[in-house]
């Protein structure tokens, strides 16, 4: 396999025809093997929204304070480099592909997945890179994940809900329970949500973790002219405050929290990594996270949104009321079979007054005759169907005028598509 396209085919496929296989002990036996045991400070992101928001703003804040950072998150929306990136831009193939070939070399004849590979290789060439700190985001869930087998000298779960439950189980408390699992006894240990699920605080208290609250531990409040301040008081150890912060470049009412939960895992390792607050002010504004709630320039107002889940279509549901008024909204939208499209579409559809659907071109997507069916159980009777999302798209551009609003959400896959075609 000589280009990094023929090792992705081949890893989406060689281990168990592609299925997510969740469990510690494959990857562990190659990164000992590799010996990538990680020298410089880890920053571990779990939570089922807000993570890859979290990274962005570690990374791009690290980075405007002279540190170099290596950036672990997933999926990608275009190539999969975006996956790994080093002060916030993606490494080559040329990186990628060697990492790939170190791997397979050590890894003899365990059989590891798309994510596994995926996971070491960042983590490779990091260490490679002589990175200052690494950001590492869970895939999926936070004890069986990959990205677990790396100890991490500060944690942040963002937020739990419901998601993934096949894996994670059915209730907050089991799926807090698994994200709690990134845990590590005498480090901080972030939560954007309080109060904390009690699986959750539970198991920080019994391996000793110092749980950090938002609301208690650090929070945050906006002024008049448009600034935010946070505030650090944590019940053992020095407060810190940073005031006038600029809002954060990332569009959404819930951006500032997830920027809180940032700057608190800033505060614990400042120690080791000190920033000063005009780094963070830069970072703040020059943050990108393509695809979480990013609005396009001009007119029509294009939202882009992967949120895909009950607690996204909330958060989605939230930031496009405090949006200004649209004379026509147009929602172009498709989900996967597996996610909850019932709690989804019961939360916007009042956001909306055409739907354009169609089916995503892989294997769990929902089929066009699913989504016709699902959409009108739920009553949504304005709906034209399309062949692909990118079609859906360009004909809701067509037909809308300046004063209209298109959002274009339901999967990762779903923006993909049309950041495709632009």
């Amino acid at each position: 396999m000589k280009t990094l396209s023929d090792w992705l085919s081949h890893l989406e496929t060689a281990h168990s025809g592609g299925v997510i296989d969740m469990g510690l002990t494959r990857v562990r036996a190659v990164k000992e093997q590799m010996g990538l045991n990680p020298e410089c400070p880890v920053i571990v992101v779990a939570g089922t929204n807000g993570k890859g928001s979290v990274c962005a703003y570690l990374s791009h804040i690290y980075t405007q304070a002279g540190y170099k950072v290596g950036t672990l998150t997933s999926p990608h929306l275009l190539r999969f480099n975006e996956r790994i990136t080093v002060n916030t831009q993606p490494v080559s193939d040329e990186q990628i592909v060697a990492s790939f070939e170190r791997i397979e070399a050590a890894r003899q004849n365990v059989s590891l997945t798309y994510f596994e590979f995926n996971t070491l290789a960042a983590v490779d060439i990091f260490i490679r890179e002589q990175v200052d700190v690494m950001v590492l985001e869970v895939g999926l869930g936070g004890r069986l994940d990959a990205v677990n087998v790396f100890d991490g000298d500060c944690m942040v779960v963002t937020s739990v809900d419901l998601d993934h439950q096949a894996f994670l189980g059915d209730t907050v408390e089991a799926v807090a329970f698994e994200k709690a699992g990134i845990f590590r006894s005498g480090k901080p240990a972030v939560c954007g949500q309080n109060p904390p699920p009690e699986s959750l605080r539970r198991h920080a208290e019994e391996i000793g973790a110092e749980l950090l609250l938002n609301g208690r531990d650090f929070d945050f409040s906006v002024t008049d002219n448009l600034q935010w301040n946070y505030r650090y008081r944590p019940q053992t150890g020095e407060a810190k405050n940073r005031n006038a912060l600029p809002i954060p470049a990332l569009r959404g009412a819930y951006q500032i929290g997830n920027a809180a939960c940032a700057l608190t895992a800033l505060t614990c390792l400042n120690d080791r990594l000190p920033v000063d607050i005009g780094a963070v002010k830069r970072g703040l504004l020059l943050v990108e996270n393509p695809g979480r709630f990013q609005v396009l320039p001009g007119r029509p107002l294009v939202v882009l949104d992967v949120g895909h889940n009950p607690h996204a279509a909330r958060a989605l549901r939230r930031s496009l009321i405090n949006l200004a008024f649209a004379q026509k909204r147009t929602a172009v939208f498709s989900m996967l079979a597996d996610k909850d499209i019932d709690t989804v579409l019961d939360t916007v559809k009042d956001q909306f007054d055409e739907w354009h659907i169609a089916p995503l071109d892989v294997p769990r997507g929902m089929s066009l005759e699913a989504l016709q069916q699902k959409l009108a159980e739920h009553g949504i009777t304005r709906v034209t169907c399309f062949a692909d999302i990118a079609s859906a798209y360009r004909d809701a551009l067509a037909k809308s005028g300046e004063n209209d609003r298109i959002v274009v959400f339901g999967s990762f896959h779903t923006v993909a598509d049309v950041l495709a075609t632009l």
